[in-house]
């Protein structure tokens, strides 16, 4: 480990089923020293683009190659330009912990006991993220390897909350609950808006809307996630890139007796082919759904719609646990960019005492964080970068530091 005088700086790695998106951070002052990704692993072209100093490189793999090729060309790049020396741990993203992580831990045999049970309810990326753990194990044998949970802020959420009404014996003997995602991101958005506000976070009850291709909601009370849209999978709740959000569980068995689908379709209906794609027939991007949209495109049109519509609907249930709402919280690539979004949503819920800011929404793009709301508004809208690479770097330095 590095002396008290030396840079802390921690590896970030967060493997998907065909990527692995790498950032090296100093976890004192969240400077990003290198960051990357490694995409199409597996197929007949990967490569690795990685930015260095400013500068944006890019590295093609041999065909097929995966994620050991990834991380080997990972160390490389960091040999190459000497970043090795001070490293103190690295940090992995994990999807699912299950009910068995409630905080980030040191990796070691038990913990990959969990992390592998966890898997069977999120097996793409729970896979994804064992191979990242093995190969990093493999290649930076020196370091303490710490995982970060995206389910763990969502354990402080009650039963009723949590369970699905289905018979209880498939939650005691399988595991079957709403567990939730994007926690790393609710619990920072979280946190950084309690400062902007200048109020603890012990005292404070948000919504935050984590809007990407992923979408999820948090309720969070007094700092605490008490609920959230996403569910035993990510594929529970909001309308989202590719992926529906909630339907009718009924729909299943229409599709299999009726259209004859497998399983495997249904899945790749629901998680590839719904969504911002499935309505508009255009794309998952948010930004070409917009363009069109203001061409006229009806199928742009009504996906926006839609998509405003539920999250509102999701925002405006969760003030049941929450009965009272001190911020609305926009974070993730649709929600720090879109304005035209957020003034939609926010116009929806102005029962709830929100307002927009033309100004200062339209002003509230490309990583700027601040108040969209008027000064006369009983509740704040905000509009909050994320940064989950930076939780996961300091509680991996935490950990590391106390070994």
């Amino acid at each position: 480990m590095s002396s008290q005088s030396s840079p802390h700086h921690v590896l970030v790695l967060n493997c998907g089923s065909s990527s692995l998106k790498f950032a090296i951070l100093n976890a004192t002052t969240s400077e990003e020293i290198i960051s990357g990704l490694a995409e199409r692993l597996g197929s007949s072209s990967p490569s690795v683009k990685y930015k260095y100093l400013g500068k944006k490189q890019l590295i093609e793999l041999a065909p097929n190659q995966a994620h050991s090729a990834a991380i080997d060309t990972l160390v490389s790049l960091i040999n190459e330009h000497h970043l090795a020396e001070n490293l103190i741990a690295v940090g992995h993203r994990v999807v699912h912990g299950g009910e068995h992580f409630t905080k980030s831990v040191l990796i070691d045999d038990n913990v990959i006991k969990g992390i592998t049970q966890a898997a069977t309810l999120a097996p793409l990326h729970g896979h994804a993220n064992l191979l990242g753990i093995a190969a990093a194990q493999a290649s930076f044998k020196g370091l303490p390897q710490i995982a970060v949970f995206d389910t763990a802020f969502h354990q402080t959420m009650g039963n009723v909350a949590y369970l699905y009404a289905l018979p209880y014996k498939l939650y005691t003997d399988y595991g079957v609950r709403r567990y939730g995602f994007h926690g790393t991101s609710h619990y920072y958005v979280a946190g950084q808006t309690a400062a902007l506000l200048n109020q603890p976070i012990e005292q404070s009850n948000f919504i935050s809307a984590h809007l990407g291709n992923g979408c999820s909601v948090c309720a969070i009370k007094n700092g605490k996630s008490v609920d959230t849209s996403m569910g035993l999978t990510p594929l529970e709740g909001l309308m989202m890139g590719t992926r529906s959000g909630d339907i009718d569980p009924g729909l299943f068995n229409f599709l299999t007796t009726q259209l004859n689908y497998d399983a495997q379709q249904i899945d790749d209906l629901l998680n590839q082919q719904s969504g911002l794609l499935g309505i508009s027939e255009l794309s998952n991007d948010c930004r070409t759904i917009e363009e069109a949209a203001v061409a006229g495109n009806e199928k742009a049109i009504l996906a926006l719609e839609m998509f405003c519509y539920r999250l509102a609907k999701q925002i405006a249930a969760f003030m049941v646990p929450l009965q009272r709402l001190d911020a609305l919280i926009f974070t993730g690539g649709i929600g720090e960019n879109s304005d035209i979004i957020r003034d939609k949503v926010i116009t929806q819920l102005s029962y709830l005492g929100l307002d927009c800011d033309r100004t200062a929404n339209l002003a509230a793009l490309f990583g700027t964080q601040g108040i969209i709301s008027s000064h006369n508004a009983k509740t704040k809208a905000v509009v909050m970068p994320t940064n989950e690479e930076w939780v996961i770097a300091l509680d991996a330095a935490s950990i590391a530091q106390e070994l």
